[in-house]
């Protein structure tokens, strides 16, 4: 059945009556752990992936079969000030590289095994310049937030989802300014790679958004609605949809985390079923990481976006569940077990 909101009020309240993990297959989990043939602990962390990505599937034995790696694109008002390196054309150019199969994030999928599904949202209607007014009014807001939650596939047993939209790293750190504070060169890095008068340009910019919609400041939906970009909405929708319907989460990088973050501000806890796929090069992800308290499963110097990073951390995921699952218990395997 496909969703629709009538109000922003709608969508949290959905958010906010998600449910918990559950806690018998955590229990399970953490029994079997406690079995396996190894020392105790000696997987690291890989031992609390795999407990973490079983109670949320309520499964103390679980299997990823089915991985959705979702791409959202969106083009930007605010991108007409001279934001970014590269014209907003490319956005569409780079819808169709996703769609015949030649970006980082297709072969990250393949290699992932996972599905991957991409989703254009209204790119020759650029979202307002934030720095004039919200970005989005309501209605599209709500419409964007549905796509990305009915883009989520009902098999799907663990989700990434990233983007593309020219101007969207802007966009990120005016609502990362909006949500946490501090100054707005905190927030603003080089994304597409501007020179130095184009990064003064974009913390001006940031300022700008602030001062144009005070109402985005603390508050989560309010703040990607009026900073936020079409593909951003659209992600959170998904990461939301994931919430309720317990689909552990792999975030991606700077763009995908504020998304993100506007969730766990508007609702505490929407964001436990997520961890942080990567740590990106864009010097901002950092300190929004440690607001979330996300610690990166990955640091690879990775700053493309797309979703690539949480594709690549796919695997490490399913490497994790794959030796809490199929590993054999000390009585299984006749191995005489340590003492505790």
């Amino acid at each position: 059945m496909t969703a629709t909101f009538a109000s922003l009020a709608e969508f949290r309240d959905r958010l906010a009556a998600a449910p918990a993990p559950d806690h018998a297959a955590t229990e399970g989990a953490e029994a079997r752990n406690g079995q396996l043939t190894k020392p105790p602990g000696a997987l690291g962390r890989l031992e609390d992936l795999a407990i973490w990505y079983a109670g949320w599937r309520g499964d103390a034995r679980p299997a990823i079969n089915a991985p959705q790696v979702l791409v959202f694109a969106g083009n930007h008002g605010v991108t007409a000030r001279g934001v970014s390196a590269f014209p907003a054309e490319v956005t569409v150019q780079m819808v169709a590289n996703f769609r015949a199969g030649g970006a980082a994030i297709n072969q990250l999928s393949k290699a992932a095994g996972a599905r991957m599904d991409v989703h254009a949202l209204e790119l020759d209607r650029p979202t307002g310049d934030f720095t004039q007014g919200p970005a989005m009014q309501e209605g599209e807001f709500l419409a964007a937030l549905a796509t990305g939650w009915n883009a989520v596939a009902a098999d799907a047993d663990l989700l990434v989802t990233g983007e593309m939209g020219i101007g969207n790293t802007t966009s990120a750190a005016a609502i990362a300014h909006a949500l946490f504070g501090g100054e707005p060169a905190d927030w603003t890095g080089r994304g597409t790679g501007v020179d130095d008068a184009g990064l003064a340009l974009k913390t001006r910019v940031v300022a700008e958004g602030l001062a144009a919609n005070p109402g985005a400041s603390g508050d989560g939906l309010e703040a990607l609605r009026c900073l936020g970009g079409r593909e951003l909405a659209a992600m959170a929708g998904a990461i939301a949809r994931a919430r309720v319907e317990r689909i552990p989460v792999i975030l991606d990088g700077f763009i995908c985390t504020a998304a993100a973050a506007c969730l766990e501000k508007a609702v505490p806890g929407a964001l436990d079923h997520a961890v942080a796929g990567h740590l990106s090069a864009e010097g901002a992800h950092q300190a929004l990481l440690t607001r979330l308290g996300k610690a990166p499963l990955l640091s690879l110097g990775m700053r493309l976006g797309e979703g690539s990073g949480a594709a690549l951390a796919i695997q490490v995921l399913k490497g994790a569940v794959a030796c809490h699952s199929g590993m054999a218990t000390f009585e299984e395997a006749g191995v005489a077990a340590g003492e505790a």
